[in-house]
């Protein structure tokens, strides 16, 4: 018999119990969500202002994405791909025109995205480029978030991530974000393969590079004759008030990389996309996945693109985010307590006037809750706000209240 949860510390004592302690929760135990709110088990209501690190764009349990798993749940859910199924040509062809490029290749979650852009990249510098093989390198930007793989915390420079979890996989140049000088010496190393960015950091705290970088990058890259592959897990689908973060630039990537909201959070969805000359190096049993590309996933995600499109998400994000940092930076000059704002679109973090490892953004955070808005920080000291892009201007200005009115009682 499965037991069922009867308030939020029984919740919270078996997932200490029963599960492995790689996660530090805050203490909340949500048990339904519908749009920009979250309910917890005792029936509190709250404001969502992480969307499940942006894979909720869409809102909670958006009744088109919902329907679209409901109706597929009840049809087929999974072939592998051992066989054709009549959903994924068609989801295939509506990615490939959706972002503009000539393949997809599906997989479930970031991390297996971003890995499997790694293989591509790699495979595509041995046999299109003549680089040696296993001499191929790439360059990767400090304090990137891509995952914790094996592979990828090679490459972290998060202690957490990193110790005592070694050997580490070679074939990575570190250098600092944002950095276009650096990025230009580094590419004149000996078999450099590709550049794998996130156009903005986001677990990083929310860095938005200068204005142009990604255009010198991919430019830089292009002169290198490397692949300039971005990391739109995070960013991508609207989060930033275009499609794609990219886009502020007109930026198309060689590489691009997506998870999280192409399923508006309703089922673990992610691809890798690239043109012919790089996705055709991969051939039968050389790299796959026995659920990428279900039916289920398919539709899925065909329903929450149409969403981000139909509801003119990335326009609100663009809208929202300006009203978001302008109260933002009004507010901080009553306040000692936070020094900075910034971000783009929807994607957006405060830095609190403090030391990494102090406790003061996480007590912030508690406050907040209690106040009826979620927040989590990042790096000790900054607190990143993202909530659905399906939020209203009035929410957001009850969110900025709350926010306003929760720091300034906690500075008094």
């Amino acid at each position: 018999m499965i037991m069922t949860v009867q308030n939020s510390q029984e919740a919270i004592d078996l997932e200490n119990k029963y599960g492995a302690h790689n996660y530090h929760p805050l203490p909340v135990v949500l048990a339904r969500g519908e749009g920009v709110h979250v309910w917890d088990v005792e029936g509190k209501k709250y404001y969502d202002f992480l969307s499940a690190y942006s894979a909720v764009n869409q809102g909670h349990c958006h009744p088109r994405i919902v329907n679209a798993l409901k109706e597929q749940a009840e049809t087929l859910t999974l072939t592998s791909r051992a066989f054709y199924n009549d959903s994924l040509g068609t989801y295939e062809k509506y990615m490939s025109e959706y972002f503009g490029f000539d393949k997809i290749l599906p997989m479930n979650t970031g991390a297996e995205a971003v890995e499997t852009a790694i293989k591509l990249c790699r495979k595509w510098a041995y046999e299109k480029k003549g680089i040696p093989e296993n001499e191929a390198k790439i360059i990767v930007c400090e304090n990137n978030f891509h995952g914790r793989t094996t592979t990828i915390i090679s490459f972290s420079n998060d202690p957490d991530a990193r110790k005592n979890f070694g050997p580490y996989t070679p074939g990575f140049i570190k250098i600092p974000h944002n950095d276009l000088n650096a990025l230009a010496e580094a590419l004149k190393q000996e078999n450099v393969a590709g550049f794998l960015v996130e156009p903005i950091q986001g677990e990083a705290g929310v860095f938005v590079p200068e204005d142009g970088y990604l255009t010198k990058a991919a430019s830089l890259c292009r002169e290198a004759d490397a692949l300039f592959i971005a990391d739109e897990v995070q960013t991508g689908i609207a989060r930033t008030g275009e499609l794609l973060a990219c886009d502020y630039e007109n930026v198309k990537p060689d590489i691009l990389i997506l998870g999280k909201a192409v399923s508006g959070g309703v089922y673990p969805v992610s691809c890798v996309l690239a043109n012919d000359n790089i996705m055709e190096v991969i051939k039968p049993g050389q790299h796959g996945s026995t659920f990428g590309g279900n039916p289920l996933a398919a539709k899925v995600a065909m329903a929450a693109l149409e969403v981000v499109k139909d509801e003119k998400l990335a326009e609100n994000a663009r809208r929202l985010g300006e009203i978001f940092r302008e109260r933002m930076n009004i507010f901080i000059e009553k306040t000692d307590l936070v020094t900075l704002v910034r971000g783009k679109g929807l994607l957006n973090a405060i830095v609190i006037n403090d030391t990494e490892d102090s406790s003061t953004a996480w007590d912030i955070c508690m406050s907040l809750r209690e106040n009826g808005l979620l927040a989590k920080p990042t790096h000790g000291n900054i607190i990143r706000f993202a909530p659905p892009l399906v939020m209203t201007e009035e929410q957001l200005h009850d969110c900025c209240d709350i926010i306003e009115k929760t720091i300034l009682n906690f500075s008094a």
